[in-house]
């Protein structure tokens, strides 16, 4: 992991000995660019998920969530927007917007909600304050009548035991081959390796069809097992493992062997350990492409309830109900699993590409 010592030295970093060198200022820049265009649509998303709806409806351009203060009407059927009436004697006071006539408003004072007067619209202006709708993120978790028909507690287990168990099995059978293929010796070993990388070269829209008769065949449409298993096998996992197992030494496994280790105990208790570092590549790539697959699972599944959550975001949005803030609020939540699981396994992603012929 990395830790604030490090993240000290890093950013103190000069080329100079004294003072910061213009190629310094150049760099820092650079850097600074960089952070601000990956960060800065991410932080716009966050701040909008917090918005009230009325505000995405407008395109308010502001960060900051405002909301415009309201009061009730008379009878207490409404609630009314309030605005600051500048009055001719300079005098300000609070009133409540009914509606437009012509270059006028209909307003009434705060308190006096029977008493309409009409005043002209350029002495008002919009009263607002800035209020974070956290109720975003809570209404729709958990199943509030506005989202009665967004499980997202189910989805996200949906995604999650899509995203463990494949991965997981992506990892020891790629595992596996990588071993056959960069610690065996046999006939056709290389134009097999050959024939795995050039598959990458085939698009996978080609295959989806013959993908999707094979997995009707076998019965799992609709279910989470009919996403999980076609992807197991990866191309890109195979050449990354085989690549790192053929940096290990053949010396270790032949003294392991001499001490009665059956291949199984090899791939295992020396191979998995000494590939951590290409392991954990593999699992970061895995977690992302099984967390944010949507094509794959929108056409093995068609019921909602196995629906993962990148299908339940994309039936969150009705045709005659715009719950953008919702929407916006479980995009940002489903961001948090990859984060958590890139911070963890980060350190290793450096060691683990370096050594893997992918400079």
């Amino acid at each position: 992991m990395i830790n604030s010592t490090d993240v000290s030295s890093f950013l103190t970093r000069k080329r100079a000995r004294h003072g910061f060198d213009w190629t310094d200022v150049l760099s820092y820049a650079y850097l600074a660019l960089g952070v601000l265009l990956v960060a800065l649509p991410i932080f716009w998303m966050f701040m909008s998920s917090i918005k009230s709806p009325r505000a995405l409806v407008e395109n308010d351009p502001r960060l900051l969530p405002h909301e415009q203060l309201t009061t009730p009407s008379a009878d207490g059927s409404r609630s009314h927007g309030v605005f600051l009436w500048t009055k001719p004697d300079g005098s300000q006071v609070d009133v409540g917007f009914i509606g437009p006539r012509g270059v006028n408003a209909r307003v009434f004072e705060i308190g006096k909600p029977a008493e309409i007067i009409e005043v002209p619209r350029s002495q008002i202006v919009r009263k607002e304050v800035v209020q974070p709708r956290w109720e975003n993120y809570s209404e729709p978790t958990i199943g509030s009548t506005q989202s009665r028909n967004f499980n997202f507690l189910r989805y996200f287990w949906n995604s999650t035991f899509v995203t463990v168990v494949a991965t997981l099995l992506t990892l020891v059978v790629n595992a596996m081959a990588a071993f056959a293929l960069s610690k065996y010796r046999f006939r056709g070993r290389d134009a097999m390796v050959i024939v795995i990388v050039s598959t990458l070269l085939i698009p996978p829209t080609v295959i989806l069809v013959p993908l999707f008769i094979t997995v009707s065949s076998l019965g799992m449409l609709n279910s989470l097992w009919g996403v999980i298993i076609p992807a197991i096998a990866t191309p890109t996992g195979v050449f990354l493992l085989r690549q790192y197992m053929l940096t290990i030494p053949d010396e270790l496994l032949e003294a392991a062997r001499m001490d009665g280790a059956s291949e199984w105990k090899i791939f295992w208790r020396i191979m998995l350990p000494l590939s951590l570092p290409a392991l954990s590549v593999l699992a970061i790539l895995s977690v992302m492409w099984r967390w944010n697959d949507f094509m794959w699972p929108l056409i093995v599944l068609t019921q909602s309830e196995v629906f993962t959550l990148q299908l339940g975001l994309s039936t969150f949005k009705g045709e005659l109900n715009d719950n953008m803030h919702h929407l916006l609020a479980m995009t940002v939540l489903t961001l948090l699993p990859v984060t958590l699981v890139f911070v963890v396994l980060q350190k290793h992603i450096t060691t683990g590409i370096a050594n893997t012929g992918l400079k």
